[in-house]
This record gives structure tokens, C-alpha cells and sequence, in this order.
């Protein structure tokens, strides 16, 4: 008899595996991201259906199959049913599912990343919040997670020479991984020139302070430089070009 595990995960994404299966994709407490199969889950008897759902907290149970782990059991902890009422927040909620399935790479416990995804759907799951924190929220979520894997940008000295940049131009290299010196940038050309405004918004991102982060007063351009620079990096991740939103 196959030993059967169980853990509490988040659903984050979920394919179409034959014409009756759907593939689950979960980070987990115990496991970080696993691939469950859910077998005949799509029939209109299966018992499973109605207690797992994509962008939901779940208690599930799985055995080690041939080729794929196969979902045995699963009880829903936390729906998060608001975000089917807020298109926005739902299309943010996607982005975050390819972001976590692309850099993500094998199953490795990780229990901060764990507690980033929670904290940032219970974020996009409050209805009281504008969008514009939630729009925060997700490039706050983006530069945290690209940091509990390994790949924390520079954002005090220059990735270069190692020298504090003090000076009023100041710029962003993405291959050398953080911020450049406008001495070393006129020695490379290669590069980037970023506001102090960016400069200070990824500071407090790095910080993990998201409270400081949603009281700042970021205007349209600050916003466009954002999304700029995070399109990049997160390009540079995945050798190739692709966007956050």
C-alpha cells in the first residue's frame, strides 16, 4: 500500500490534464511546490471538486504515483471568495500563479515564500483596500519573492566597483544585478538611468515593509518606472522577454 502524505498548501495554478483530470499546481507548507494530479476531479460525481479551487489555502492528502502525485483528499481552509467579485485583484492573482510556477523551479520547503503568497492574497482578497494598494502589493510580492530565492538586486552600493552611490545620476543594471555608479555606467554603457523616488520605493520593498510601502505618495511616473524595471529583472530571471502586468 502506497504511504500517503498531507499538508496544507496554496493553489495557485491549475491545467487541464486529459478530459477528465486537472493538474494542481500548490506551494506547500512541508514540500514547497508540488504538481498534484486530481483524477476524474472534472466528472460531475467527484467528491473532490467543490473543496479545491484555484487561489485557495487547503488541507490535502496525496500518494506518490508513476509519473505525477495523486490527490487522495482535500478539506478548503480559505476560499478567498472576494476575488471573484474584484476583476482586478482576480487578474493580479493570475500573474502571481505564472510568476511563482516560472521561478519556481523544484520542490523545496520554504516557509517564508510560504507565508509571502498568504499575506499577499489576503491582501488582494480585502475589499476595502483601492487597487492601487493591491497593484503595490504585486511588485512588492514580485521583488520579495525574486529575494527569497537568491536574487536580491544591490540597492546601496554600486554592483560594480562596490563604492556607496551618492551622486544625483544614478543607474540600474540588470545583468550585474542592482545599482550602478554613473562612473562605472560611462566605463560599461550599460545600464539604466533610475529616479531617487524608484531608488527609495525598492529600498522599503527590500526592507519588507509593505505598511510604509502603501502610505507613500507614488505618482503615475514612479509607478511606469516600476513596472519598468520589474518587467526587466524578472526577464533577466527567465532568460527571456516577458512582463509582470
Amino acid at each position: 500500500m502506497m504511504p500517503k502524505f498531507r499538508d496544507i498548501g496554496f493553489v495557485f495554478k491549475k491545467e487541464e490534464n486529459g478530459e477528465y483530470d486537472f493538474l494542481f499546481k500548490i506551494f506547500s507548507k512541508d514540500f514547497g511546490k508540488v504538481e498534484v494530479l486530481g483524477k476524474g476531479i472534472r466528472k460531475i460525481n467527484s467528491k473532490l471538486k467543490y473543496q479545491i479551487n484555484l487561489f485557495s489555502l487547503v488541507e490535502f492528502e496525496f500518494v506518490q504515483g508513476r509519473f505525477f502525485k495523486r490527490l487522495t483528499g482535500v478539506i478548503a481552509i480559505e476560499r478567498f471568495k472576494n476575488l471573484k467579485q474584484n476583476i482586478r485583484a482576480l487578474s493580479l492573482s493570475y500573474y502571481i500563479g505564472e510568476i511563482l510556477d516560472k521561478l519556481i523551479i523544484r520542490e523545496e520547503k520554504d516557509i517564508m515564500i510560504f507565508n509571502l503568497i498568504l499575506n499577499e492574497f489576503k491582501i488582494l482578497n480585502d475589499v476595502n483596500l483601492p487597487f492601487r494598494v493591491h497593484y503595490l502589493s504585486y511588485y512588492y510580492f514580485f521583488w520579495n519573492l525574486a529575494s527569497l530565492l537568491g536574487y536580491s538586486p544591490n540597492l546601496y552600493s554600486c554592483c560594480v566597483c562596490d563604492k556607496m552611490v551618492r551622486s544625483q545620476k544614478i543607474y540600474f543594471n540588470v545583468k550585474e544585478g542592482g545599482l550602478m555608479c554613473f562612473h562605472c555606467f560611462q566605463n560599461t554603457m550599460s545600464g539604466f538611468l533610475v529616479s531617487q523616488n524608484l531608488i527609495k520605493i525598492l529600498r522599503i520593498i527590500n526592507s519588507k515593509d509593505f505598511h510604509i510601502l502603501q502610505r507613500l505618495k507614488i505618482g503615475k511616473k514612479e509607478i511606469g518606472e516600476l513596472k519598468y524595471i520589474s518587467n526587466l529583472y524578472l526577464s533577466f530571471l527567465l532568460n527571456y522577454e516577458t512582463e509582470l502586468i
